[in-house]
């Protein structure tokens, strides 16, 4: 007991008078922005706060505004011009097992890494998701002999 106090009091007496002290010396400083504290910024934009607004707004915001009936109707519809007809590139009309066998041109000297660089290198001009519909079953019967042929030389490897 310091000065006929517990030590509980003389430790509130100092911290009131810590604070007493700190409120006189507290000035605003210019630096500060005063109502910061109050919540972020962008809680409340125009007296609306964000969150009473629907969550899908924001997408909606940035779609063009709709026009009117009236201003529809005036404009004028672009004429919608016909895509022209694929092309079938000339290696999809390949597909026998000796022209694709040509492609491949499979050796005994190929590794397993080259024989799967030459199943890349012919899936990525032939692959049926990579061609015209029209042209999706050549794709693919291209590509299943092609499979075939290097999954019998990898076999081959093996042995």
């Amino acid at each position: 007991m310091l000065f006929g106090q517990s030590i509980f009091q003389s430790v509130l007496e100092r911290l009131k008078a810590e604070e007493e002290r700190n409120d006189e010396d507290e000035t605003p400083a210019a630096y500060r922005v005063q109502g910061l504290s109050a919540g972020l910024a962008f809680d409340v934009m125009e007296g609306v706060s964000a969150a009473s607004q629907r969550p899908g707004q924001a997408y909606l915001d940035n779609l063009e505004p709709e026009m009117p009936a009236a201003a529809a109707e005036e404009e004028v519809q672009p004429q919608s011009v016909p895509e022209p007809e694929p092309v079938m590139p000339e290696h999809l009309a390949r597909i026998t097992p000796a022209e694709i066998a040509a492609e491949l041109s499979i050796t005994a000297a190929d590794t397993l890494q080259t024989l799967n660089e030459k199943r890349r290198a012919f899936a990525k001009l032939n692959h049926p998701d990579r061609v015209a519909p029209a042209f999706r079953q050549n794709a693919t019967t291209r590509m299943t002999l092609a499979n075939l042929m290097i999954d019998e030389a990898v076999r081959r490897l093996g042995r």
